[in-house]
């Protein structure tokens, strides 16, 4: 087999190892920087080894960039990101341990509650409408309350 993709120099994995990291700059995710160091172990073991055969050059790429792929994810997996806004995106979130008053009674186990410009469906024991309660809790897109002075 004969053809650029067989006879690659350092540089040609160099220039795919940049070429993927401006284009992981401009898009989004976190997903072809991996494949860019991928391309730049690449070049360096070339380099190191002249004689690199191109089977070779094409499994080392894959599997560089692979195994940093599956790392990167344990490990954020392990060792979440820490933000001064954790229920940022999470807005049912945002609202445990926050009082409000309950539009309509809960009956059954189920109610509404109307919280800044949002009608929720909550969760809870039986209750009148008027009522003071505490959100103690989310499940999906219910939000799960307690009478306020008994939370």
């Amino acid at each position: 087999m004969s053809g650029l993709l067989t006879q690659l120099a350092p540089w040609h994995w160099l220039l795919a190892a940049m070429v993927l990291m401006i284009a992981e700059a401009l898009l989004p995710g976190s997903f072809l920087l991996w494949f860019g160091a991928g391309a730049a172990v690449t070049a360096v073991l070339l380099w190191l080894l002249p004689d690199f055969a191109w089977q070779a050059q094409w499994l080392c790429f894959a599997l560089v960039s692979i195994a940093s792929i599956v790392f990167v994810r344990r490990y954020r997996d392990r060792h979440p990101e820490q933000t001064s806004h954790p229920t940022l995106n999470q807005r049912g979130q945002s609202y445990v341990g926050r009082r409000y008053t309950l539009t309509e009674p809960i009956v059954d186990g189920i109610g509404k509650l109307h919280v800044d410009d949002t009608s929720w469906k909550v969760s809870g024991d039986d209750l009148p409408a008027g009522t003071h309660v505490r959100v103690v809790g989310v499940d999906g897109t219910v939000l799960k309350v307690a009478r306020a002075d008994a939370a």
